[in-house]
């Protein structure tokens, strides 16, 4: 393999990163005056969830992402270098994603429906304008990150999606409180800690069969949920 494809599944997942820290903070937080937020959740969900699947499938073999592999083609070096790359290549598109993620991996998304929705929200807001009016797009766009991507990415990486987010002076506990209302599961970092919400409090309008199966993840990692809830 030539050396500058090594380095490509690391960059990608470096900007899928910054990608999913800002569609997080756009989905789960709001203050006045940033209505724009709404929708850049949605790109941000869509950019996070496209490279990150890149990155997966560059896992395989990098040159599995690009379309048209002759036009990498450099007559004038050896190697295949980054920049070059970088320069002349042309990736897959979001809609191609899954297809080429089945391919390569043999893995499906667990949630088809979902990214069809967030596609086409993410193409209309990308075009033309925001559907924002008719859709819950924060909503949309969380449904995404956790029921697509955060799955694939604790499996392939060990990330666990909550812990990436703008908000430096807190935890992951606003994340974790804007899941459980929407009551949406998330990948459980060993350390997993709350000390700002209630979380007891945020279970309590859950229906039973989620605080269940949300006690029963938690268990699965060795965590006891009741007993981190009684602890706010």
């Amino acid at each position: 393999m030539h050396v500058g494809l090594k380095e490509i599944p690391a960059r990608i997942l470096d900007v899928a990163i910054g990608a999913l820290t800002q569609a997080n903070q756009h989905a789960v937080y709001y203050n006045p005056g940033m209505d724009h937020w709404t929708d850049m959740s949605v790109l941000n969900a869509a950019m996070a969830g496209e490279l990150f699947l890149k990155a997966i499938v560059a896992k395989q073999h990098p040159l599995l992402i690009f379309r048209d592999l002759f036009q990498l083609d450099d007559p004038v070096n050896q190697d295949l270098k980054l920049e070059h790359i970088i320069e002349r290549g042309k990736t897959y598109n979001f809609e191609h994603m899954p297809k080429l993620l089945w391919v390569s991996t043999g893995e499906r998304l667990p949630d088809v429906d979902n990214f069809e929705k967030l596609r086409r929200a993410r193409n209309a807001i990308q075009h033309f304008c925001s559907p924002s009016e008719s859709v819950d797009l924060r909503r949309l766009s969380l449904e995404f990150l956790y029921n697509n991507i955060d799955p694939l990415i604790k499996r392939h990486f060990d990330l666990n999606s909550i812990e990436y987010h703008e908000d430096t002076s807190v935890g992951y506990d606003y994340v974790v409180s804007c899941l459980i209302r929407h009551e949406l599961f998330f990948s459980i970092p060993d350390d997993f800690s709350i000390t700002e919400i209630d979380l007891n409090g945020e279970l309590s309008g859950c229906s039973a069969a989620y605080r269940k199966q949300l006690a029963k993840r938690f268990s699965e990692k060795g965590l006891d949920l009741a007993k981190i809830a009684s602890r706010y």
